[in-house]
């Protein structure tokens, strides 16, 4: 069923603020993709006119075009004629236009879900050698450790510990100020986003602490996976181990 955007009740878009990076298109096309992964532009809801849009970001009428166009191509929107632009309520996951909402565990249906992310631990400490061979820096160089849990619909999901490199990232937040949306905080501040991901996955059985946080009973399987992510220069910038129970989700990886 279609629906007009309602500017009265949602409002994802607002006038760009100084320094969001460029060119202003892709900034255009992420603020409207994560409005409609976060569930503020649900499918079949029919975007302003691209006058309008470039009015409420601030930006020219061939810049929302262009984001626009870009949307179109890779699924989010569609166009149709006499009805303007429509989200479609598909989005590909594995792909750096959403890397900011990262999260490929769906429901047993194939459906997207939202997760909803807690801090658990916050450290600075040393690389170890594997550490550092993977994230090409020297071995007891200074890494920030970040141990997080992700919950869906109440149901704890995954538990994952990411370590980034601290020469990479002057300034970083502390635990109370670190936003929940770690993909989008490396791009808006640092100009770092993600383009590759390696992964190594594997089953096994859970441990104890899979079973604390995940709220298992053991004997219980799990996947894990190991990845290193790459940005837009090919150099490492987050090392991630993931840990999770495919008992009410399913793994889903889409290659582009």
């Amino acid at each position: 069923m279609q629906k007009n955007y309602d500017a009265n009740h949602a409002q994802p878009f607002a006038r760009l603020s100084e320094g969001e990076g460029a060119p202003l298109y892709e900034v255009v096309k992420r603020h409207i993709s994560e409005s409609i992964l976060q569930g503020e532009l649900p499918a079949g809801t029919i975007l302003p006119s691209e006058n309008s849009l470039a009015a409420k970001f601030g930006v020219s009428v061939g810049t929302v075009r262009k984001a626009l166009a870009a949307l179109t191509t890779e699924g989010m929107l569609m166009r149709r004629r006499k009805t303007g632009t429509v989200v479609t309520g598909w989005a590909p996951l594995h792909n750096l236009s959403h890397f900011f909402q990262y999260f490929r565990l769906h429901d047993k249906t194939g459906g997207l879900l939202q997760s909803d992310t807690r801090l658990l631990d916050y450290q600075l400490s040393h690389a170890s050698a594997g550490e550092a061979e993977k994230l090409q820096i020297g071995q007891g160089d200074e890494v920030i450790r970040l141990k997080r849990l992700r919950h869906v619909k109440g149901i704890a999901a995954m538990h994952e510990t990411l370590v980034l490199p601290s020469a990479r990232l002057a300034d970083f937040p502390p635990a109370d100020q670190l936003p929940p949306l770690l993909y989008r905080y490396l791009f808006e501040r640092y100009d770092l986003r993600v383009a590759a991901v390696r992964e190594q996955i594997t089953a096994t059985l859970a441990n104890e602490e899979d079973a604390a946080l995940l709220e298992l009973s053991l004997p219980h399987a799990v996947m894990v996976i190991d990845e290193v992510s790459f940005d837009q220069s090919a150099l490492p910038v987050i090392l991630a181990h993931h840990r999770f129970s495919t008992e009410h989700f399913m793994y889903v990886n889409e290659i582009r």
